[in-house]
């Protein structure tokens, strides 16, 4: 058992399942690729996983650059990764300082007034990691806005030196979407800035910018979705490993007629005599309401048998309807297991049965479930 395990699926309604020896194979992968070294993005409590094991795994694997977008993130991840640099995607929150070089983590400077700040804090004396400097090349989200004039960029030379700058990066709007004309201007942007900053190293591809043709992997890339087995090249088999499953239990089974109308609200209708499923499962533990089956539209679905069965009816705190009736009646029964993300049920199938994305459905993953963590 990890120590990283939560209690005993008896007292749960789903085991959540993460692959952790999928999780550093995917990174592997990616580094081979990129060609060069690969950093890992934990955010979001390492996309809903779990910081300390996600880092954990990942550092013993030769993992040594993390990015996340909180401090008390970056906090988090310096506890099981005293040696790694972790940088604080979100930037620099004024008077912040001193938590960063408490905790020698490296923001992602994003502003002039970060920079200033940070470079007065550094004049200081004060002994603290490299920071990183986002250069906006089409987000308009965060980021110093570059424009297409390198020589903007050349002139911040010296304010860059005194802040201590070990990494320049910039981030992809639209980088899984090949024929996106926004993704090749920013590379040409980025282009232009690193040959502007000359020796400073240099970070731009995400995950699915691995997969991009013409975009230079520079000295560190970034993946976050891809390494938790998220496709990050859309309409294409998806070339990483599974990391996550979840599976519920049945809790009770009824045979209801045609022309019934079945969970808050009535939404969905039997169409035919229909048996149904109710499981342990709600959006209190993480799974969007958005994936409620009804007369208007379909949403989620399960697997029960080997049998993918769609939701009826709306996604409750605690609840979910499956229609079970395609199974033969002997093959279903009470306290049966149901898989809601495995096998033809990937993040990416799964988030598009909520009417969302796998990013959300990896992130919003609830504290409910049992996680079991294996592949360690």
């Amino acid at each position: 058992m990890s120590p990283f395990d939560t209690p005993d699926a008896d007292t749960c309604g789903t085991i959540l399942t993460i692959d952790l020896g999928a999780l550093v194979a995917n990174w592997r992968a990616l580094q081979t690729r990129a060609g060069t070294q690969a950093a890992a993005v934990v955010k979001a409590n390492a996309y809903g996983l779990g910081i300390e094991p996600a880092v954990t795994a990942l550092a013993a694997a030769g993992c040594e650059s993390f990015f996340v977008a909180h401090l008390s993130e970056g906090v988090r991840a310096r506890a099981v990764a005293p040696d790694a640099t972790i940088y604080i995607l979100n930037g620099l929150l004024p008077g912040s300082c001193g938590r960063y070089a408490e905790h020698d983590l490296s923001p992602v400077l994003g502003s002039a007034e970060e920079l200033r700040e940070w470079a007065g804090f550094r004049a200081g004396g004060a002994r603290i990691r490299p920071a990183a400097r986002h250069l906006d090349t089409g987000m308009n989200r965060l980021g110093l806005s570059a424009g297409d004039n390198a020589d903007a960029v050349s002139a911040l030379k010296n304010e860059i030196d005194a802040a201590g700058i070990g990494l320049v990066m910039s981030h992809f709007a639209a980088s899984e979407d090949e024929a996106d004309p926004a993704t090749a201007r920013q590379i040409a942007a980025f282009a232009a800035i690193a040959a502007a900053l000359p020796g400073i190293p240099a970070s731009l591809k995400n995950s699915s910018g691995h997969f991009l043709k013409d975009c230079p992997s520079y000295q560190l890339t970034r993946p976050g979705y891809a390494l938790y087995g998220g496709n990050p090249t859309p309409g294409r088999p998806n070339p990483m490993q599974p990391v996550v499953g979840l599976t519920s239990r049945i809790l009770q089974l009824r045979d209801v007629r045609a022309g019934t109308q079945v969970g808050y609200n009535g939404r969905w209708t039997a169409k035919r005599d229909s048996r149904l499923a109710t499981i342990c499962l709600g959006y209190a533990d993480g799974y969007p309401r958005n994936a409620s089956g009804t007369d208007a539209s379909p949403g989620g679905s399960a697997i029960v048998d080997g049998v993918v069965c769609p939701f009826v009816g709306t996604v409750s705190m605690d609840l979910v309807i499956i229609d079970v009736t395609d199974l033969p009646a002997a093959s279903v029964k009470r306290g049966d297991p149901v898989t809601l993300i495995g096998g033809p049920l990937d993040l990416d199938a799964v988030g598009s049965g909520a009417k969302t994305i796998g990013y959300e459905i990896l992130t919003s993953l609830g504290r409910r479930h049992a996680r079991r963590y294996v592949g360690v």
